[in-house]
């Protein structure tokens, strides 16, 4: 049987193996993981692979270093791409198989975030089906306070995660919150000490590992089903406002005050 060739994704991704334990790691240390072209393109085709490994039981999906998971989107990347339709065209369609190709993988996925989670890196976690992240790291979706609709599902995983009423809280707020509280709320599975998130991560992933394959995964199927649905209604209108809001004055002003680090003055324009 074909088995998939990772090494094509590996420009700012890394795949490693253990026994049938597959781990997926952001790698993009220096930026705190913060996403890339690279790295973006690579996430919208490799689950279709994992999909297809047979090899595969269980993914454990993490990043390089301590800092973060993912800190989001890089604002030097958001000044070059500002105005430009056709970058934006390219992130819509990526976004959308991200996403969809998250919920689609019948695999169990495992977020291990040994750090912040930020944006994009908040969506990536909340499409994975299970969710442990590190003692005092940040988690939320800040879009909507660089001048962006949370339109690459962030305003569908949220909802569905924890309800309307707190999704547009945090997303309206952009409020980060630390990972013990986004457990108690039931955004995240389990908040640990760093020393222990290894172990935790290990003893889910083993588990799964071991159990019988073909059940959970079918499992997996059904239980998103919905959420697949959801995608496929709502993400063709999210990223079509995102790429709107990424014209306005206000995400300009939002990109420019990152880059010289004060407060950001927006007008609704």
């Amino acid at each position: 049987m074909r088995r998939p060739d990772y090494d094509r994704y590996l420009e700012d991704l890394s795949v490693s193996r253990d026994g049938n334990i597959l781990t997926l790691s952001l790698d993009n240390p220096d930026k705190m993981n913060a996403n890339t072209e690279a790295m973006h393109w690579g996430l919208s085709r490799i689950w279709d692979d994992i999909d297809a490994d047979p090899d595969v039981a269980v993914v454990i999906f993490t990043a390089a270093g301590d800092r973060a998971f993912s800190a989001g989107g890089d604002p030097a990347h958001m000044e070059r791409t500002l105005g430009d339709d056709l970058h934006w065209l390219k992130v819509a369609g990526e976004a959308k198989r991200i996403v969809y190709g998250m919920l689609a993988c019948n695999k169990p996925v495992i977020a291990r975030l040994n750090g912040h989670a930020v944006g994009f890196g908040a969506t990536l976690a909340l499409a994975s089906d299970i969710i442990v992240g590190v003692e005092g790291a940040r988690f939320g979706d800040p879009h909507c306070n660089i001048g962006l609709v949370c339109g690459d599902g962030g305003a569908l995983l949220w909802s569905q995660q924890i309800g309307y009423a707190r999704a547009r809280e945090f997303l309206f707020t952009g409020r980060l919150v630390k990972m013990e509280e986004a457990a108690e709320i039931g955004l995240i599975n389990y908040a640990v000490p760093r020393e222990e998130l290894d172990a935790k991560v290990m003893e889910l992933a083993s588990a799964i590992a071991k159990g019988a394959g073909r059940s959970i995964q079918l499992t997996k199927n059904v239980l998103n089903l919905p959420l697949r649905q959801a995608a496929l209604a709502t993400m063709e209108l999210g990223m079509a406002n995102e790429m709107l809001s990424s014209q306005s004055e206000d995400h300009r002003e939002a990109v420019n005050a990152m880059l010289e680090k004060r407060d950001p003055n927006f007008t609704g324009r």
